[in-house]
């Protein structure tokens, strides 16, 4: 991922490519699609981590979103 690039766009483009992939080798179980999809869960889970990271650095947004803050 391009430190530049907007991390919601780049989990799109990556679904997207897990998707051709998909069609393209016709089974979830091939390898190649499986690597795609843990590449496409880790961006997932760092984007997860940071959003609740800064919503739990700010009481404002822990509130708004009802994120327990700890």
């Amino acid at each position: 991922m391009n430190n530049s690039e907007d991390p919601q766009c780049c989990i799109e483009k990556e679904r997207q490519r897990l998707y051709r992939m998909v069609e393209q080798y016709g089974a979830v179980r091939n390898p190649r699609v499986i690597r795609q999809s843990m590449v496409l869960d880790e961006l997932i889970n760092n984007y997860n981590r940071s959003h609740r990271t800064r919503c739990l650095n700010n009481p404002m947004l822990s509130k708004s979103r009802n994120v327990p803050v700890e």
